[in-house]
């Protein structure tokens, strides 16, 4: 038995963005955002994943977007590649979000308050150890709150995790421990069996469930990856031959 990794188009929306993810995506945002504590009762799911498009990936980015039962909006994001001006189409990502209506009733208006949690597969800020960091509206001096923060991005760089499966503690070290290992293991690890949450996630990720089509989806989104990557590699060899040239 294998796994897909969260780090393609569609593993990220099998796993956190297709009709059965609910559960999961709740335990994942759980996790992250309030230490486990289960803040979020419920959420639903915007535009979940049930069909896909035979074409490769345009995009170096993956999301799964929910309404949360706190009111909240939720845009979670998986960044694969380091591309220029991240930090700029992060927040303009989250700001079009944040403002978008979308017809799904009273409930749910543009002033909604929004959460844009960008996980990212490389390092973001050099300048900090923390795995998690989060940002809000501040006073420049006082660091106190602006009166309508409704606003906040967080980030998750999980090349800052280290943990090994033997060494996690609580729920927020597997999920990270998942999104980073889940496609290395033939089998559920005995540490994640127990819990019901991701006995389901890992089966979501399961690739046999996968049609015909969607392992060649899967297949075209990890070459581009592999592409995108050996290209990058190849740049920088050069611009370094090119240096010692000079």
């Amino acid at each position: 038995m294998r796994f897909i990794s969260p780090k393609t188009d569609l593993g990220f929306k099998k796993i956190f963005g297709s009709p059965q993810s609910k559960e999961i995506l709740i335990s994942f945002l759980n996790a992250i955002l309030y230490e486990g504590k289960p803040t979020i009762k419920d959420l639903e799911i915007i535009y979940p994943y049930c069909s896909l498009k035979i074409e490769g990936m345009k995009e170096t980015y993956l999301d799964a977007q929910a309404f949360l039962s706190s009111g909240q909006k939720a845009i979670v994001e998986m960044q694969v590649l380091n591309v220029p001006t991240i930090e700029k189409r992060i927040l303009y990502d989250a700001v079009k979000f944040y403002s978008l209506p979308i017809d799904k009733g009273e409930k749910y208006s543009p002033s909604n308050p929004l959460i844009a949690l960008t996980i990212t597969d490389f390092i973001m800020f050099d300048d900090s150890e923390e795995i998690i960091s989060r940002f809000v509206l501040k006073e420049k001096e006082r660091l106190t709150n602006y009166s309508e923060s409704d606003l906040e991005l967080v980030f998750v760089e999980l090349p800052k995790f280290y943990k090994k499966l033997e060494e996690l503690e609580n729920e927020k070290d597997k999920w990270l421990f998942f999104l980073k290992h889940n496609d290395e293991f033939s089998e559920v690890p005995a540490e994640f069996e127990k819990s019901p949450v991701f006995k389901k996630a890992f089966y979501n990720a399961t690739k046999a469930h996968l049609t015909n089509e969607e392992l060649w989806v899967l297949f075209r989104q990890e070459i581009f990856i592999k592409d995108l990557l050996g290209s990058r590699k190849l740049a920088f060899k050069k611009g370094v031959e090119q240096g010692k040239a000079e």
